[in-house]
């Protein structure tokens, strides 16, 4: 098996998968749905909090001059004349005319010119010129009817100003108004705060909303995530795995093109070569398989053993020792992946199963295979790995003794995606024991418990 590998491999894998096109690519995706769902919403919220401030402001101000109507309505009621002229003592002590907004009466001289002749008591109102005030008036006058205006005072801010004409009693001869000056202040406080409130709301509303944008895009994106990065991996898995061995063909071939004895002394090389390039094809071809078909596998009950064994015969030509104990095992899986993790598995253990005084004197590897429900185990004598290294192990490209690079790491997935798993150990005497389950054993005449310990 191959040796412990470096923690810098786990590091530079994680580094590579934040550098992918694919995923820079769909983070600027993502960015761009988050902040289009982002300023959809703001504009949404944005249009509602202003409708309900401009509802909430005119409601107030309807409030106010509804209020200020009605002072004004009473007052006019107090107002009559006698033989002695206008009477205004009803004003004094009437509800109508206290606090606020304060209460003003203009009456017409015989000359036509505006004089107050009252002001009821209370607070300070806006402080509005009194020649505004006479041209309210006289606009109330001349109209016969109520009017109604907001004007800025002295100090810039608005104040609201309602003008109601009351008439002689006898002559019912329009001969001044009642104008009633109003401070928005009083009513629009309760305003503001709700104002407030909407907007902090509608802040909190669109943060939120930015953020469910932003976890709900790459909840979606996920699949097209996955997708473009499994082809990025493939395309990367061929480029690495192939170039090996096509330089060896390459090589071998310029070498017998130049060479007096012919091709024959290069052909076994050049052999090996393909065959190490079709197994380099089928990896990645199925690493690929596995990435676009996620759980979707063609299961069907297999008989375990025989497969090993199948397997087993097409790799026991070559100068090492290969044992194997299989029991009569069914598991449901997909025939042509475990074929391919099975391979992979004795491939790895055949090239580094070698004691290490037999790596030194190029001597037999060693190695043994043990089937046992749904678990197959593969002994060796090689160096060893130990439980903790295996991950490293199993990233793609891993590969220090020779070999495919993505061997382990592809056996790992395919157990992953028939719900088991790849781990390893280092075993009594020496050498490595690396245990593959398949998953649950399916009904049938299988053996049941795990692997036994070679």
């Amino acid at each position: 098996m191959t040796g412990a590998a470096k923690p810098a491999g786990a590091a530079r894998s994680r580094a590579d998968r934040r550098r992918s096109p694919a995923r820079r690519r769909l983070r600027r995706l993502q960015f761009r749905l988050t902040l289009a769902y982002t300023l959809i919403t703001l504009a949404g919220v944005s249009a509602l909090s202003w409708m309900v401030i401009r509802t909430d402001e005119r409601s107030w101000r309807g409030a106010a001059y509804d209020e200020m109507d009605q002072r004004a309505a009473v007052s006019t009621s107090l107002i009559y004349y006698t033989d002695a002229g206008l009477q205004l003592d009803g004003l004094h002590d009437d509800e109508a005319t206290r606090g606020t907004p304060r209460v003003r009466v203009l009456h017409a001289d015989p000359d036509g010119s505006l004089r107050p002749v009252f002001t009821s008591r209370g607070p300070a109102d806006p402080a509005v010129g009194a020649d505004r005030l006479a041209a309210l008036a006289r606009s109330a006058m001349d109209r016969d009817d109520t009017v109604r205006t907001e004007e800025p005072d002295a100090r810039g801010a608005t104040a609201y100003l309602l003008a109601r004409p009351f008439h002689h009693d006898e002559t019912q001869e329009v001969r001044g108004a009642v104008v009633v000056v109003g401070d928005p202040s009083q009513w629009m406080g309760e305003h503001r705060r709700l104002a407030a409130s909407v907007l902090v709301g509608a802040g909190l509303l669109t943060a939120l909303a930015a953020a469910t944008g932003h976890l709900l895009s790459g909840r979606s994106l996920r699949p097209a995530w996955q997708s473009l990065e499994a082809q990025e991996r493939m395309l990367a898995d061929a480029a690495h795995e192939l170039r090996t061995p096509v330089a060896v063909m390459r090589s071998s071939v310029d070498v017998a093109g130049t060479d007096p004895r012919g091709l024959d002394p290069h052909l076994p090389r050049i052999r090996r070569a393909t065959e190490r390039l079709a197994d380099v094809v089928d990896n990645v071809l199925t690493r690929g398989r596995l990435q676009a078909a996620g759980q979707d596998l063609r299961a069907v009950p297999l008989r375990l053993d025989q497969l090993v064994e199948q397997v087993c015969e097409e790799v026991a030509a070559g100068p090492h020792v290969l044992t194997t104990s299989p029991d009569a095992s069914v598991v449901t899986a997909d025939p042509a992946l475990v074929r391919i993790a099975v391979r992979n598995l004795l491939d790895n253990a055949l090239r580094h199963g070698r004691t290490p005084a037999a790596a030194r004197s190029a001597g037999h590897a060693e190695v043994h295979v043990v089937v046992r429900g749904a678990n197959l185990a593969v002994a060796d004598r090689g160096p060893g790995i130990a439980a903790a290294d295996l991950p490293a192990l199993t990233e793609r490209f891993r590969s220090p003794g020779g070999g495919t690079g993505i061997g382990l790491s592809l056996v790992s997935e395919i157990a992953a995606a028939h719900g088991g798993s790849l781990t390893a150990d280092l075993r009594p005497g020496g050498g490595t024991l690396v245990r593959l389950s398949l998953g649950p054993e399916a009904p049938g005449p299988a053996h049941a418990g795990g692997p036994a310990r070679p």
